[in-house]
C-alpha cells in the first residue's frame, strides 16, 4: 500500500514539474517569438505649471430671490477689487450666471411646508493667470473676505501644463529608445542583437504629482499641484537579429 502511494506522489511531482517548465516556456516564448521581442519601455519628465484656474463662490441668503441677488450684486465689486489688487486684470475674471434655490420652513411636527424660508444664491467666479504662484496666494488669502462680511468658498486652484501636445510626442520617443535598451539587455545574454522596429503601440499617458508611483489603465490628469511628472510607456515588437 505504501508502495502505491509513493508512486502516485511520484507521478504527481512529475506532473507538476512538466506543468511548470510547459508554463515558463510559455513565458519565454511570449517574449521572444517568430524572432521577435517585446518590449515595454517607459520615459518622464518633471515640469512646472504654467497657467493656473481658481474658483471662487460667494453665497448669499435672503427672504427672496431678489434679495439674494441684489446683496450678490453688491459683495462682487469688493471680490473684483481684492484680486485687481492681486495683480489680476479684469478680462482674467470671469462671472458665471447666478443660480439657486429655495429653503422652505419647518413644521412643528417635522415636515417640511410649503412657506419659503429663503432664497440660496450661488455666483461663482472664476480667476485665470499665467502667475501659478499668484493663483495658489490668493486661493489661500481670498477668505480673509469673510471678516468684511462676504460668504465666500473657495475652491482648490488647478493647476496646466500648456506644451502637454510636444512633451507627449517626446516622452513617446524617448520611451522607444528605452525599450530598445531593455530588449538589448536582455538579447546579450543570448549573443543577439536588436532589430528593426515591426511595431509601435503607446499607452495612457500618466500626469501626476511629481513624487507619484500611481498608474491608472485610463491614465491620470492631475492638476493639484505646479510641479507635475508627465509619464510615457510604448510597448515595442522589435526583429532579433
Amino acid at each position: 500500500m505504501f508502495e502505491r502511494l509513493e508512486k502516485i506522489q511520484i507521478i504527481f511531482l512529475s506532473l507538476v514539474l512538466t506543468a511548470g517548465i510547459i508554463c515558463a516556456s510559455l513565458i519565454f516564448t511570449d517574449a521572444f517569438s517568430k524572432d521577435q521581442i517585446t518590449v515595454t519601455g517607459s520615459a518622464y519628465k518633471i515640469v512646472k505649471s504654467d497657467n493656473a484656474r481658481l474658483e471662487i463662490e460667494i453665497a448669499t441668503k435672503e427672504n427672496s430671490k431678489a434679495l439674494s441677488y441684489s446683496l450678490a450684486q453688491k459683495q462682487i465689486p469688493v471680490v473684483k477689487e481684492f484680486l485687481k489688487a492681486k495683480g489680476i486684470p479684469e478680462e482674467n475674471i470671469e462671472l458665471k450666471a447666478p443660480h439657486g434655490y429655495y429653503t422652505y420652513k419647518t413644521l412643528p411636527n417635522g415636515n417640511i411646508s410649503n412657506e419659503i424660508s429663503r432664497y440660496n444664491l450661488s455666483q461663482n467666479i472664476i480667476v485665470t493667470s499665467n502667475d501659478v504662484y499668484k493663483i495658489k496666494e490668493i486661493s489661500t488669502e481670498i477668505s480673509s473676505l469673510i471678516e468684511k462680511g462676504i460668504d465666500i468658498n473657495v475652491y482648490p486652484p488647478a493647476y496646466f501644463y500648456s506644451n502637454l501636445s510636444d512633451l507627449k510626442i517626446q516622452l513617446l520617443e524617448d520611451a522607444t529608445k528605452d525599450a530598445k535598451q531593455r530588449a538589448s539587455a536582455m538579447l546579450k545574454a543570448t549573443n543577439n542583437k536588436v532589430g528593426k522596429i515591426q511595431s509601435v503601440r503607446a499607452g495612457v499617458f500618466q500626469i501626476t504629482t511629481e513624487d507619484s508611483t500611481n498608474v491608472s489603465d485610463y491614465g491620470i490628469n492631475d492638476t493639484t499641484t505646479i510641479n507635475k511628472k508627465v509619464t510615457s510607456v510604448a510597448n515595442v515588437v522589435f526583429r532579433i537579429k
